[in-house]
């Protein structure tokens, strides 16, 4: 059976890190709510269904035969104990858990950068205080985070290809897609960067060459980036 992803159907989000590690890995999976009125709807039941033991707070949902699986990193808990995408050994696992928590935290920064005060606000009504926000996470947080990850990939004694030992990891896919976001949404600000991180610059052209995900990112499958998700390009955040 395939598993079917729950998630909003015109933006990447936080669905995007779980539809890269099923893309990487080639199981199938149904993109439920970009089937259709049928398929969104069945999102919203998921969502509003009061009935469920174990009820989602909010997408992306996993469901699996009978497991109903949310949240970004517990997801991909499941999916690397499954599919490969994490080590055997209890350390490891904990291990890539941790880096992935660490890029969720990152992932709120991103997006707190054009949502500063509310996010059930529009971008125009923050706007000033989104700017004294995103010039912060130019100058202290983006240098922070991708000094800890560029500093565990010289640490990994693997060889520093990859986070965790010697192959791809789930928290690889979620980095690669955490830079691709930053390349779009702040532009100028990683062309002044990227040098600084050479492991991490060399990590994300990795990833992206990943026969799989070459093919998945050339095809209709991939939401483009736009300026509803979590990755938002707005030129005055970005100087």
């Amino acid at each position: 059976m395939p598993y079917e992803l729950y998630y909003w159907p015109s933006i990447q989000g936080r669905g995007e890190f779980v539809r890269l590690a099923l893309e990487d890995v080639g199981a199938g999976y149904v993109d439920v709510a970009r089937t259709g009125g049928a398929g969104m709807r069945a999102l919203l039941r998921l969502l509003d269904d009061g009935g469920l033991a174990r009820p989602p707070f909010a997408p992306p949902i996993l469901k699996s035969g009978k497991l109903i699986i949310a949240q970004t990193a517990n997801i991909l808990l499941f999916l690397g104990d499954r599919h490969g995408l994490a080590p055997r050994s209890q350390a490891g696992r904990l291990w890539v858990h941790q880096l992935q928590l660490t890029l969720a935290d990152l992932v709120v920064e991103i997006h707190d950068t054009h949502h500063p005060i509310a996010a059930s606000l529009y971008y125009e009504d923050q706007r000033d205080e989104a700017r004294r926000r995103a010039a912060d996470f130019r100058d202290s947080r983006v240098p922070k985070y991708l000094g800890y990850f560029e500093q565990v990939l010289e640490r990994n004694r693997s060889g520093g290809a990859y986070l965790v030992g010697a192959r791809r990891s789930y928290a690889d896919l979620s980095l690669f897609q955490v830079v691709d976001g930053l390349h779009y949404a702040f532009p100028r600000m990683m062309a002044r960067l990227e040098e600084a991180y050479p492991r991490v610059a060399a990590l994300h052209g990795r990833i992206a060459g990943r026969p799989r995900l070459r093919a998945y990112r050339a095809s209709g499958r991939r939401i483009a980036f736009n300026e509803d998700g979590i990755f938002r390009h707005y030129a005055e955040l970005d100087a």
